[in-house]
């Protein structure tokens, strides 16, 4: 009967406790930027010397957690993504926060031990740097990740300011699912970003990684989401890609910059990873002259000719670089140096004719404004290709619309399960309660059913954990649908002060 009488007061207690508050939104859009108080950072020194893509720094005042500090309600922890893209920075600004993939998890690891931070990821590639962190103080946790990407990149917080971004809760989850879904792409539909982001959920949950409970889910629902895109719309056809968009920008400019068309073009690739690949898929199609591979490893490079049988693919490695640069009407950059390896100096002595350099890298391969001061040639970076691929986005919009409907599926079941994390101790507790109720009540009758059979006691059993289970049902689930944090801890309280817990 107490059970009874307390979960009646509990329906007409949640009825009343559930009223709608806006959640905590500290931005309400992607294009918006984030506004913090320089006065917050003026205590430390920047260290100008630091690089991202290197291992963080001892001199930082950054303490490992132990696992009990870690530990905090489910109910209050927000996923927040800040970072930047080609929507909001420059190539410059954002080759200096670049991290190398190699260095995601221990990047990740020094931004989850900042103090307010419980869990956090890093994904770096030539268009965006975003951090994933959970937290359950979004201000304090906005301010700590960001005077950390100011100290250890050498970055003024007034750069940081003018371009970086903050989504948190379902903003921050909304724009993971679209990333991967190619939606916020330079190229909609992309691919390479899918498999990007899947290296972002393993890489931070592996054994050493930072993602926790919270951001294992939300990445592996990302990487799904972008995974449904692509197979339930026809998004991903055609080209979509930086290198396709790269071909396309050389097929547009060639006449103009080189008077030849694309079967007259000898073309040079720098580095042999994916990027070239695509950029050799991209290239064949439009019969162009001749093919040359340079690349660090002789392996590399054969390896990718041998991809394309066919082709006519010549290979060199990196010594002979400006002798094929400079005999070359077109070269694309696309390796993973930190630097340019292609400026105004060594460029100068090496063209033996007029060129097309195009850098699709980030960091830079090419320094592009002193390349563009080499007579006859003419240098492009990544954010040069925003005009190509302008004219194929009015295309992709009805796709795009397609697309977000799946994605709101995703959304939908990830929101509902990070809800549901901040029921979980309450419902353990009710459980045990009402558990322990009926254990007490069939302990009266002990002596009435002594004389039951073995088999007779387990109907009994069965019989009292399933009115308990039915009695639990509603209450437990509406609980776990409560979308107001506020209204969901007065219910928790509620429920505390009813069964005693």
């Amino acid at each position: 009967m107490q059970l009874v009488a307390g979960l009646v007061l509990l329906s007409a207690a949640s009825c009343a406790a559930f009223s709608p508050v806006a959640p905590l939104r500290v931005v309400g859009s992607s294009a918006a930027r984030l506004n913090v108080s320089p006065a917050r950072f003026a205590t430390r020194p920047i260290l100008a010397n630091v690089r991202m893509d290197m291992e963080i720094p001892k001199s930082l005042p950054i303490e490992p957690k132990t696992k009990e500090d870690r530990k905090g309600k489910p109910s209050e922890t927000r996923v927040v993504v800040l970072g930047l893209s080609h929507k909001t920075a420059t190539v410059e600004v954002r080759e200096k926060l670049a991290v190398q993939e190699h260095n995601w998890q221990s990047v990740g690891r020094a931004i989850a031990a900042l103090p307010s931070l419980k869990e956090a990821a890093v994904l770096s590639t030539c268009n965006r740097f975003e951090i994933y962190f959970v937290t359950n103080d979004v201000h304090a946790g906005i301010r700590e990740v960001t005077e950390y990407l100011s100290t250890t990149r050498g970055v003024s917080m007034k750069e940081l300011r003018s371009s970086l971004f903050m989504l948190s809760e379902d903003d921050a989850v909304w724009h993971a699912l679209r990333v991967a879904g190619g939606l916020d792409s330079l190229v909609i539909g992309e691919g390479q970003i899918l498999s990007q982001m899947k290296r972002c959920y393993e890489i931070a949950t592996e054994k050493q990684g930072a993602a926790g409970k919270v951001l294992t889910r939300m990445l592996n629902t990302a990487v799904s989401a972008g995974k449904r895109v692509r197979s339930e719309t026809g998004i991903a056809r055609g080209g979509v890609s930086i290198s396709s968009a790269a071909v396309e920008l050389v097929e547009k400019n060639c006449l103009q910059d080189l008077d030849l068309d694309m079967d007259q073009l000898d073309i040079c690739i720098l580095g042999a990873g994916k990027m070239a690949r695509l950029l050799v898929q991209h290239l064949l199609p439009r019969n162009v002259k001749s093919i040359t591979i340079v690349n660090r490893s002789q392996q590399g490079a054969d390896n990718l000719a041998s991809m394309f049988p066919d082709a006519n693919i010549k290979t060199a490695l990196m010594d002979s670089m400006l002798e094929m640069v400079g005999t070359s009407h077109v070269t694309f950059a696309c390796t993973g140096a930190m630097e340019p390896i292609l400026y105004q100096e060594n460029l100068e002595g090496a063209m033996q004719r007029g060129a097309m350099l195009v850098d699709i890298s980030v960091p830079r391969n090419i320094d592009d404004v002193g390349a563009n001061k080499v007579e006859g040639v003419k240098a492009y970076n990544v954010d040069d290709l925003k005009a190509v691929v302008a004219a194929n986005q009015a295309r992709r919009q009805r796709l795009v619309l397609e697309a977000e409907e799946l994605l709101q599926d995703e959304m939908k079941s990830f929101k509902g399960w990070h809800q549901s994390l901040g029921t979980v101790p309450m419902i353990t507790k009710l459980q045990s309660r009402a558990n322990k109720i009926r254990r007490e009540e069939l302990l009266k009758y002990e002596r009435k059913l002594s004389g039951l059979s073995a088999q007779e006691r387990e109907t009994v059993e069965r019989l009292t954990k399933g009115i308990v289970a039915k009695l639990l049902h509603g209450p437990m689930s509406h609980l776990r649908t409560v979308d107001d944090v506020s209204d969901r801890q007065s219910t928790v309280k509620s429920l505390e002060a009813m069964f005693r817990l």
